[in-house]
């Protein structure tokens, strides 16, 4: 190996494509306005942004890799869908889509949970519990533990909503991963059965489920059961 094959490195090779692949999202230009309704329920999946954060596997190594033979394995939330800093976020008035009572779940991961609190708090809710824990069945690589988890908390604001349904949904959730941050249909199926009767929204939503309002960027026209999904 020549002294300019030593000083190549897994980033550099990728650094030019990671850039060109990076989608940056103006909120306000971007997603429409929030509807003139009043909810009880409010699931929301924000595209949290991880300041540019790339997730590798042992191709970034030298030693497994040598030479860089093989394509190296290099991923990112902003290659996936345009992703919102906190600041921004915190903008959103959601306050004015929220019901005296109303219920906040909201998913994030291990490195967004200090800043997913934050968020609920700003948005006007009070942190209760973790609702749902998916085990997503696979890995990724990690800094501490290799990833397997994602959450949803739970916020409230003024009283628990009712009347209330469902009290037998199980918190841990165990659906083999999907496409990137597709998230398993059985949790919006849990919240619907704990509330079929109040008036519910999902943010950031990607699917047009029956019972539910919606809001976001990738919505179908048409409505579907969601135990569809299942």
């Amino acid at each position: 190996m020549n002294t300019e094959q030593k000083n190549i490195t897994a980033y550099s090779l990728y650094n030019v494509q990671a850039k060109q692949r990076t989608k940056v999202n103006p909120l306000e230009n971007i997603y429409p306005e929030l509807p003139d309704k009043k909810y009880q329920i409010i699931y929301a999946d924000p595209p949290w942004d991880y300041g540019g954060k790339m997730q590798y596997d042992k191709t970034t190594i030298k030693d497994e890799n040598v030479g860089f033979e093989k394509k190296i394995f290099i991923s990112s939330a902003t290659f996936k869908y345009p992703t919102v800093k906190l600041k921004q976020l915190k903008e959103l008035d959601i306050a004015s889509i929220s019901a005296d009572d109303c219920l906040l779940f909201m998913w994030t991961t291990g490195p967004q949970m200090e800043n997913a609190i934050k968020l609920g708090t700003a948005w006007g809710f009070e942190y209760k519990t973790i609702a749902f824990v998916w085990d997503k069945m696979v890995h990724n690589p990690g800094r501490y533990t290799l990833s397997q988890t994602e959450f949803v908390l739970a916020f409230k604001k003024g009283k628990f909503p009712q009347p209330r349904g469902a009290r037998n949904i199980r918190q841990m959730v165990r659906v083999h991963r999907g496409e990137h941050s597709v998230k398993p249909t059985e949790v919006i199926d849990g919240i619907t059965k704990m509330f079929p009767e109040q008036e519910k929204i999902e943010l950031f939503a990607r699917n047009n489920y029956i019972g539910w309002d919606n809001w976001g960027l990738e919505i179908p026209d048409s409505k579907v059961d969601i135990k569809a999904g299942i």
